[in-house]
């Protein structure tokens, strides 16, 4: 069989045949010609019914991005949806990924019946007046009130805010047959089991080995060779969905039953001190590990509360910058900083930004799990919450175990948590509390 892939180099070179046939010409731009089965959405359910979500579950590199976009292409030119909602993690995600990515909406029309993008209202329109608009799952509310007959959500496991999904399909209500077609890579995240139990959802499988014939030259080996077999490889490549780390200090349980949506103005515990804390890399290389930066706060309630993870592979004045502009948005009264890596250029870095930081340095001078320990006794006794949803944090918390992680990447996130949250409710956890915190977690 012929791959998508090839199947575009052939389109390329048909198209300049002056006596290609109108035929010819429908079949090349035809998805359901060169798509691999699996990136067809089914027609029913398995009882016969009409699916209201399919869920599109596999591996990086698998095309889900690309089936997701030729749903929404045939909604919208065949006339089926004219109102459709485009759903991402972030605004940015929704217009890189699936409007202008490579296998965008953009990238896969025709010349024909290109749609026209106006980026300053966030819509994409079809000639024949389908309308898509772009969200971003971070502004929940922005979908309270619009009413659809279609959507596409990208990485549904990855979403901060639950409640994104609520608001979507209560607008969801458009047309004899509204539905929504998800995409993403699997996440054992509650609202990805719920869609699962679902009776109304139809699921797809995938793996990353299943798209092969279309992935750069060397790109599987290379991957198979650092993540075959490892916990981040069976979940981004095979996409299994994962259950928590057998002896890990924190569990998606505990955290799923103490996370809080995020507080409207005026709604909310009264806050009482909020630190942005940094775990920085040591190096600026590509493939460099992480920095880890998390704003936490302490309530008046007593109560730790995470309210943001900006960690990423970032250079000293990325980092800097970063946490820099976390400090001021949430209106922080402090950053701290682990030194042992930077020592004295950790604080200097982030002066040269802002001289006016108050800062506190802090030293790791015992291991990580010792440090860890008092900060997931706090989650065991419902103290702290999640504001929101941080997928990558819960996932590197969740494999925690106090040795290697399973993937070989350092816990930076997990570091900038417990600084955080042992800075405010903790005192830095000096080693008496350690051993009181330890005997609360036995019991």
């Amino acid at each position: 069989m012929i791959t998508p892939t090839q199947a575009a180099r052939l389109a390329a070179h048909l198209e300049q045949a002056p006596l290609l046939t109108e035929n010819a010409r429908s079949m090349l731009g035809d998805w359901r010609v060169w798509a691999r089965p699996e990136q067809l959405a089914p027609a029913k359910l398995a009882d016969g019914r009409d699916w209201r979500v399919w869920l599109l579950l596999a591996g990086r590199g698998f095309g889900k991005t690309r089936s997701g976009a030729e749903w929404v292409r045939a909604q919208a030119e065949n006339g089926a949806a004219k109102r459709i909602a485009l759903v991402a993690p972030t605004a940015r995600d929704a217009r890189l990924v699936m409007v202008e990515g490579e296998s965008g909406l953009l990238s896969i029309a025709s010349a024909e019946v290109r749609p026209a993008f106006a980026p300053t209202t966030r819509q994409l329109t079809w000639p024949n007046g389908a309308v898509a608009t772009l969200f971003s799952a971070d502004e929940p509310d922005r979908l309270r009130g619009p009413q659809f007959d279609a959507a596409w959500c990208d990485e549904l496991a990855a979403w901060r805010y639950p409640a994104a999904w609520d608001m979507l399909m209560m607008g969801l209500r458009l047309g004899e047959n509204p539905r929504a077609v998800v995409t993403t890579t699997p996440k054992p995240v509650k609202l990805i089991r719920a869609l699962l139990a679902s009776p109304d959802c139809v699921v797809t499988r995938g793996t990353t080995r299943d798209n092969v014939a279309n992935l750069a030259p060397g790109f599987l080996t290379a991957i198979l060779q650092q993540y075959e077999g490892t916990r981040l490889g069976r979940q981004e490549l095979d996409a299994e969905l994962l259950d928590d780390m057998p002896g890990a200090l924190w569990s998606r349980d505990a955290i799923e039953r103490d996370r809080v949506e995020a507080w409207r103005e005026g709604g909310g515990p009264a806050l009482r001190r909020i630190v942005v804390a940094i775990d920085p890399a040591a190096s600026a290389s590509a493939d460099a590990d992480e920095t880890g930066i998390v704003v936490a706060a302490l309530g008046q309630d007593g109560a730790g509360y995470v309210l943001d993870d900006l960690s990423g592979r970032l250079s000293p004045h990325d980092w800097a910058a970063r946490a820099i502009d976390a400090y001021r948005a949430h209106r922080a009264d402090r950053i701290v900083a682990e030194v042992n890596n930077g020592g004295a250029m950790v604080e200097a870095t982030l002066r040269v930004l802002d001289a006016g930081i108050s800062y506190r340095p802090v030293h790791a001078s015992r291991g990580k799990l010792a440090r860890a320990e008092p900060v997931a006794a706090l989650y065991q006794q419902g103290r702290i919450h999640h504001v929101g949803s941080f997928p990558a944090l819960e996932d590197q918390m969740c494999a925690f175990t106090g040795g290697p992680l399973s993937h070989s990447a350092s816990p930076d996130r997990v570091d900038a948590l417990v600084w955080a949250l042992s800075e405010l409710m903790l005192g830095n956890a000096e080693p008496g509390l350690l051993s009181y915190y330890r005997t609360l977690s036995a019991k």
